[in-house]
């Protein structure tokens, strides 16, 4: 089998006005928008945490980690689906949630379509960024999130308190 061939399943989300994707594999679920508890002392972009299913997961704004905006409206598209929520990832076993704008759909990417990303993208640096897909008018931008959460900070999101 040839490495070009491979396919990459990706959960795709927008933010601000980008278009990006995470591995499959390293999504649990995606959930509704809910309430999320402030916590004292945490990182500036973890919102806080939320109670799912009696499990507590830290929720992290990427738009504040990245900085970039929302330009997202509120108000539902036509058949009321698409809106914002909270993408929550299995990092290394720990959960944790991302906020999104809005859910695009799960797609197929060949490996041989991933391009190396450019140095610089709407202030997401090339670290945080596996690769990037050509899409009609676009570009698809594949978010590494092991490189996003190093393990010194997942300890510090998890338990912030130490």
């Amino acid at each position: 089998m040839a490495e070009e061939n491979t396919q990459l399943q990706l959960v795709t989300f927008q933010l601000g006005k980008e278009l990006y994707g995470v591995d499959i594999m390293d999504v649990k679920e995606i959930v509704k928008v809910q309430a999320v508890r402030p916590i004292p002392n945490a990182p500036y972009y973890v919102e806080g945490i939320i109670n799912l299913r009696g499990e507590i997961i830290p929720i992290i704004n990427l738009h504040k980690r990245f900085h970039i905006q929302s330009v997202v409206e509120v108000d539902e598209d036509e058949d009321g689906e698409d809106e914002g929520g909270f993408i929550i990832l299995d990092i290394e076993g720990n959960k944790i949630g991302i906020i999104i704008d809005r859910v695009a759909r799960v797609i197929g990417v060949s490996t041989g379509e991933i391009k190396p990303p450019p140095q610089m993208l709407n202030g997401i640096g090339t670290e945080y960024i596996q690769g990037v897909v050509r899409q009609e008018s676009s570009y698809l931008i594949i978010l590494d999130i092991r490189k996003i959460f190093n393990a010194r900070e997942l300890q510090k999101i998890i338990s912030p308190a130490d």
